[in-house]
């Protein structure tokens, strides 16, 4: 029997990547966010492959979270796989230059809303046991920081960590907990980091072959499909253009 994906910040993206590869293995889906005409223009394109509900929801109220999943229609109540997408960066400056309101905006996104969704749905993952998946999309800046990363790094390092302590207090439930850490990938992740300056966002991407969208969301039907016995607890994917850099190194003007 094939349980149903639930999936946040599915309105682009590798959420809405993620909705069309789990589609076509046949996922029934929940596919959440904040852009409504987006939602339902997904919703309208999967309908003829697998039974959709589309729900307009903001991750970081708690409340209306719950009251979501409280009231989900009987066809789509029980969740075998929570993919936990939502999520962004912004202010790529350095963070004595940050706003405090974009730190806040990235925390109760990244961390608050993560949790939020996590909790609600945790007893229904629970409930379905072997085979239920928890995949929370992190990114590489989680262990590699860099400059201009300051809030953004740090809230995917939680969901590192988040993802790691979930396992352990789920080990005997059957349900499975992955971190998947993507590189540099283009999505509109560099356009919203870079408060809608397109040249800023096209620059993080030029003369290189980043990962797309749908390379993430390959991983994410993959480890969905995994034998209920089996667990990644981490899949970090980079394109091969990307690797480690050297340690930055201040030094004084000689007089």
């Amino acid at each position: 029997m094939q349980g149903v994906a639930l999936i946040t910040g599915a309105s682009s993206g590798f959420g809405a990547a993620s909705a069309r590869h789990l589609a076509a293995h046949g996922w029934p889906l929940i596919i959440c966010g904040r852009r409504r005409e987006r939602l339902d223009a997904l919703a309208t394109e999967l309908a003829p492959l697998t039974p959709v509900l589309a729900l307009e929801l903001d991750v970081r109220d708690a409340a209306a979270v719950k009251r979501a999943i409280d009231e989900l229609p009987a066809q789509f109540v029980g969740i075998q796989l929570l993919v936990n997408n939502a999520g962004l960066a912004l202010a790529p400056g350095p963070a004595q230059t940050v706003a405090l309101s974009d730190w806040h905006t990235m925390i109760d996104t990244n961390i608050t809303g993560l949790v939020n969704v996590t909790h609600a749905l945790l007893p229904r993952l629970i409930a379905w046991g072997a085979g239920a998946s928890i995949i929370n999309i992190g990114s590489t800046a989680s262990g590699n920081p860099y400059p201009g990363s300051h809030v953004y790094g740090a809230s995917k390092a939680f969901v590192q960590q988040f993802s790691f302590n979930l396992r352990c207090d789920l080990q005997g439930t059957g349900v499975r907990v992955t971190d998947l850490s993507p590189g540099i990938a283009e999505t509109e992740f560099s356009l919203v980091r870079n408060a809608g300056n397109e040249g800023a966002a096209e620059a993080v991407y030029r003369n290189t072959t980043p990962l797309t969208a749908d390379d993430v969301a390959e991983q994410v039907a993959y480890i969905a499909a995994l034998p209920a016995h089996m667990n990644i607890n981490r899949m970090e994917v980079v394109p091969v253009c990307q690797a480690w850099g050297p340690y930055a190194i201040h030094r004084e003007m000689s007089a």
